[in-house]
């Protein structure tokens, strides 16, 4: 894996919308919107970077207690979310973090289309977390693919199919998720797809 966390960077193909949701009976509006959510419709940084935030609270958490305060003196972790701002920018955070434990600091940060987050790699398909991250690095449909994964292995593509986006929103974002609007923002997006005609259909 690339430590500046750039591989082929290869974007969706019109079909891997339509294939991918068929893994979960789900059509393109619903995936457009919690990509539209998530990253805002792209999965690449500009530097072709996957779209990461690193999450401090997450690596206090990750992290043996014997290494917590030097990342707290280092103002890479705290014990609870919203002690700190955080950057433009995760990636220089998430290399300082690595440092001092490269796969406590690539577990506590969200990746990709659906910024799954790395501790979950297993529930998106992969061994290992630091597998999901270059799989990541490599391709859109990889992380599309990696969020439907969750999505089937947390039990919430019922929720999605039926468009019940606060119970979506609830198990995908975790319980402050009305704090942030993700329901009505998921529904707002879903709303707006919808509108739209789909690209094409799954290849033959």
């Amino acid at each position: 894996m690339s430590t500046r966390f750039q591989g082929r960077a290869r974007r969706l193909d019109d079909y891997d919308l339509p294939e991918i949701g068929a893994l979960i009976g789900v059509g393109e509006d619903e995936l457009h919107a919690v990509i539209d959510v998530e990253t805002a419709g792209g999965g690449f940084d500009r530097q072709g970077r996957p779209r990461m935030l690193f999450e401090p609270h997450i690596f206090w958490r990750e992290l043996p207690e014997a290494k917590r305060r030097s990342a707290e003196r280092a103002g890479l972790a705290y014990a609870r979310w919203g002690e700190a701002p955080y950057p433009a920018d995760s990636y220089p955070r998430l290399e300082m973090a690595m440092l001092l434990d490269s796969r406590a600091a690539l577990r506590s940060a969200s990746w990709g289309l659906g910024q799954i987050m790395g501790f979950n790699h297993k529930a998106a398909g992969y061994d290992t977390v630091q597998g999901m991250v270059a799989a990541f690095m490599d391709d859109e449909a990889a992380q599309l693919e990696g969020m439907v994964c969750f999505i089937r292995s947390e039990g919430l593509d019922d929720e999605l199919r039926r468009h019940d986006w606060s119970a979506f929103a609830r198990g995908y974002n975790g319980a402050g998720y009305a704090t942030h609007g993700y329901h009505t923002r998921l529904a707002a997006a879903y709303a707006k797809w919808a509108r739209i005609p789909d690209t094409v259909g799954a290849r033959a």
